[in-house]
């Protein structure tokens, strides 16, 4: 197997908080016991991310806490059905589309229920513990614990069939369809209610691990999110494999040989990845989103934030298919599109960048010159319904794909990277909103025939990016920006109707960045090893290795990439992306 440099489980160091973390249920148990001991009524709430496991959770108190008082606020949660006619608008009958949740979490839960839980500990003596998704909707806890765990975790466990939606005996049901339910609404009701708990909760819950928990405290906690917002530093990566993924990430990574392949690598998409803080001996695993929640100002800047709120715009993450097959043929929508049948207030830009790629690869991008738009929608259609294949070469371009070339997709172009390529995909991060209009005739990994979204795509198709139109504007736009002593630097992109900006810097000597205010998010794309240090010594140095990407806070201000170790005497290059002004 080769051997790798590539982090796949970057960790964050916090000094001066060694003995406020713990590992596994006695220890944590013991120490959340010392702030309840004294006082002749205690209330401990213990909230909860939907997807904790309840059951564990509920033994452990009652192992601890024998003949206190327990209660589960999901008692008081409407019922299935009552949850389903809330929710109905946003569900859709769509099996992947949804609509964004504007809902409160407290609309979820029967008022009349809810009084009488708050009433059962007005009444109660000694200690009293409300658990569950919600609990804080009952009391506002003497003693606070947020229970949380990673979105990517959640979906793990509802592809195995252990867990359904919140509030729905639905294991079963198609991924997809859970899939959506928890991106449109779970996550965003639960996290518009988790982030002022975070700013005062006592001890943060790490459940990730079955019957291993971890626990902080929460000024810890905090501390350690503020301590990730000064610095550069790595989300942790996963990766995932899919019906056309390839080998290259399987070998250049060291992953899991007896995966069929590996598709997709979320490198950075604070949505979706971890972030790992380490207090002395405990490892503390929390959604990465929680530092965008609790500290969005200092990571995004000022113009950033203005713009997005507490959303990380952008997004780096690998499609790998060296080895594999194409990508489906698909279009994001336009601006006015997804707001207006999402809820989502941007949408999907994005871009290739080639890190590697075989001889004979292509990336297919627009619409070739002269063609009828009807006649293409005609042939679309009659794919979809099995009659025909898409006959590809007759509507669309197929452009030559070499490494370190980069592929310009704003909104509305047709485009799909075909087999023998590994893909750094840059692009905006609503990455859910991808209309397939073929998908080359295959079934997804779960047998089921993958879903496509032409009644969609038909609606956004820019027709006017041509053959002539996709080489002027969208291959290899690269423009020099300036060079000096061991440097060079190019701006790639991207498109005027994309509000990301790239630029590429190739090094052989030390570079110097600036914020300017702004994130940046950067990935070594050429070279072994790097290290990012501050001129004025404002973090400790910070490595990294071939196609790791990294996060530079905007409240870093200026920053140094240097060749390092096995770097030195190679030619790197960063690519470096940030939201234009």
């Amino acid at each position: 197997m080769k051997s790798t440099t590539y982090d796949k489980t970057p960790e964050i160091q916090v000094q001066g908080y060694d003995e406020h973390a713990w590992q596994g249920w006695p220890a944590l148990l013991a120490a959340l016991n010392d702030p309840l001991s004294d006082a002749k009524k205690t209330v401990l709430v213990i909230d909860c991310y939907p997807g904790v496991r309840l059951d564990e959770l509920e033994q452990a108190l009652k192992t601890q806490f024998a003949g206190s008082c327990l209660l589960n606020v999901e008692a008081a949660r409407r019922n299935e059905e009552a949850l389903h006619a809330l929710l109905a608008r946003n569900l859709t009958d769509d099996r992947v589309f949804g609509v964004l949740s504007c809902h409160q979490l407290i609309e979820f839960f029967d008022p009349q229920q809810l009084a009488a839980l708050r009433q059962q500990v007005g009444d109660a003596s000694g200690l009293v513990i409300v658990y569950g998704p919600g609990a804080a909707l009952v009391h506002n806890g003497d003693v606070l614990v947020y229970a949380d765990l990673p979105r990517w975790e959640i979906q793990q466990r509802m592809r195995s069939g252990e867990l359904g939606n919140w509030g729905a005996e639905n294991n079963d049901e198609d991924i997809l369809r859970r899939y959506k339910r928890a991106f449109f609404i779970e996550w965003r009701v639960f996290d518009r209610h988790k982030t002022p708990l975070l700013q005062r909760a006592d001890f943060l819950l790490d459940t990730t691990v079955a019957d291993n928990p971890a626990m902080v405290s929460g000024d810890a906690l905090r501390a350690g999110l503020a301590h990730t917002v000064q610095r550069p530093f790595r989300v942790v990566p996963f990766f995932d494999p899919g019906v056309w993924g390839g080998q290259w990430m399987k070998k250049q990574f060291d992953l899991d040989p007896s995966k069929p392949n590996y598709a997709w690598c979320f490198d950075c998409v604070p949505e979706e990845n971890s972030l790992l803080l380490r207090f002395g001996d405990v490892r503390i695993e929390i959604p990465s989103l929680d530092v965008v929640l609790i500290h969005p100002r200092e990571l995004l800047g000022e113009k950033v934030h203005a713009r997005f709120g507490a959303e990380f715009p952008i997004r780096f993450d690998f499609l790998d298919t060296i080895g594999g097959q194409n990508l489906s043929f698909q279009v994001h929508p336009l601006t006015e599109y997804i707001q207006q049948q999402f809820g989502m207030h941007y949408t999907q830009d994005e871009s290739y960048y080639i890190l590697d790629a075989e001889p004979d690869a292509v990336v297919y991008l627009g619409t070739k010159t002269g063609t009828d738009p009807q006649a293409m929608l005609d042939n679309l259609h009659q794919a979809a319904q099995g009659q025909t294949n898409f006959d590809d070469a007759r509507f669309v371009n197929q452009i030559p794909a070499r490494k370190h070339d980069h592929f310009l997709i704003p909104s509305g172009t047709v485009h799909c990277s075909g087999s023998g390529a590994m893909v750094l995909e840059i692009s905006a991060t609503p990455y859910i909103f991808t209309f397939k209009l073929w998908d080359w005739g295959r079934l997804g990994m779960d047998g089921l025939p993958r879903p496509v979204h032409l009644e969609h795509g038909e609606k956004v198709i820019d027709w006017q990016r041509d053959t002539p139109w996709v080489h002027e504007h969208l291959v290899n736009c690269i423009e020099p920006m300036g060079e000096g002593d061991g440097w060079r630097e190019e701006r790639t992109g991207l498109h005027e109707r994309e509000f990301i900006e790239t630029r590429r810097h190739w090094f052989t000597k030390p570079v110097t960045h600036h914020t300017l205010g702004g994130v940046n998010v950067l990935n070594l794309v050429a070279g072994d090893e790097a290290r990012v240090d501050s001129p004025t010594g404002a973090f400790e140095p910070f490595v990294v290795h071939y196609a790791e990407t990294f996060i530079v806070p905007a409240s870093v201000g200026e920053y140094r990439i240097t060749p390092w170790g096995k770097g030195v005497g190679q030619q790197l290059a960063t690519m470096k992306a940030w939201v234009r002004g």
